[in-house]
C-alpha cells in the first residue's frame, strides 16, 4: 500500500506548516490504517524554521531542529492526495495547487506574530494543540478509501469543529 500524501502550505513555512508536517511525519508513519507522508512548503519561505516551533515540538518529543523551510516551487511537481493551507496568505497565493487531489483550508492565527518570548511560547503551544487535534482526527479517517468529495467534506468538518487556538 502506498502512503497517503499530505502537503501543508503556509506563507513562510516556518511555524504552523512545520508543526503540522512534524505531526504528520511522526504520527502518519505509525498509522495502523496505512502510512501517511507529510510535507510542507511556503509561498515566501523564511530563512529558517521559527525557534519557538522547534522548541514546542521538542517539548512534545519531536526533534525538528535540522529542517529548512521550502518553497512551493520545490514541491510543485509532486502529487498529493490532500493539500491543507493553514494561513490565509498561502490560500490566497495558491488558491489551486496543481498536484492536489483535494485542497482544504485550515486557517489558524500566526503564532510568530507574538514578539514577547513567553507569549510566543504560549502561542506556539496553542497552535501545536490545535494542529494536533485536527491531525489526530484526520489520521483517524479511512483516508485512502474516501472519494475526493468525501475527503474534502471530512477535512473541512474537522477544522470547523475545532476551536480556534487561544493565547
Amino acid at each position: 500500500m502506498s502512503a497517503f500524501r499530505i502537503l501543508v502550505l503556509c506563507t513562510g513555512n516556518s511555524a504552523r506548516s512545520q508543526i503540522a508536517e512534524a505531526l504528520l511525519a511522526t504520527r502518519g508513519a505509525q498509522r495502523k490504517r496505512g502510512p501517511v507522508h507529510g510535507a510542507s512548503a511556503g509561498s515566501r519561505p523564511a530563512p529558517r524554521v521559527n525557534p519557538f516551533a522547534v522548541e514546542v515540538l521538542a517539548l512534545h518529543g519531536i526533534l525538528w531542529g535540522d529542517r529548512t523551510p521550502k518553497s512551493i516551487d520545490e514541491v510543485a511537481a509532486e502529487q498529493f492526495d490532500l493539500v491543507i493551507t493553514v494561513c490565509d496568505n498561502a490560500r490566497d497565493a495558491c488558491p489551486i495547487f496543481p498536484g492536489a487531489d483535494v485542497q482544504v483550508h485550515w486557517g489558524l492565527p500566526d503564532p510568530a506574530e507574538e514578539q514577547e518570548p513567553e507569549l510566543a511560547r504560549e502561542a506556539f503551544e496553542a497552535t501545536y494543540r490545535a494542529l494536533e487535534a485536527r491531525i489526530t482526527a484526520l489520521l483517524a479517517l479511512p483516508l485512502g478509501e474516501l472519494s475526493a468529495g468525501e475527503l474534502r467534506t471530512a477535512a473541512t468538518a474537522i477544522h470547523a469543529a475545532s476551536p480556534e487556538p487561544e493565547w
